[in-house]
């Protein structure tokens, strides 16, 4: 399960199906060198996005 600590250089690795979420999202610098540093939580926050909302579809699709 995918949860708001995780590094998102990490959650890239483990779930490299998971970017085009984060894309749609409207997280588009993952390749960024913050991303290196923050958590998934952080870059919500950076962006403007609703973790909540977020860890639903990341983990909803994590299910499939």
């Amino acid at each position: 399960m995918i949860n708001k600590d995780i590094n998102l250089v990490e959650l890239m690795q483990k779930y490299p199906d998971k970017v085009n979420i984060l894309m749609e999202a409207g997280m588009h610098c993952l390749g960024c060198m913050a991303s290196q540093f923050e958590s998934l939580e952080e870059a919500c926050m950076v962006h403007g996005i609703d973790i909540d909302d977020l860890l639903a579809k990341l983990n909803e699709k994590a299910e499939d």
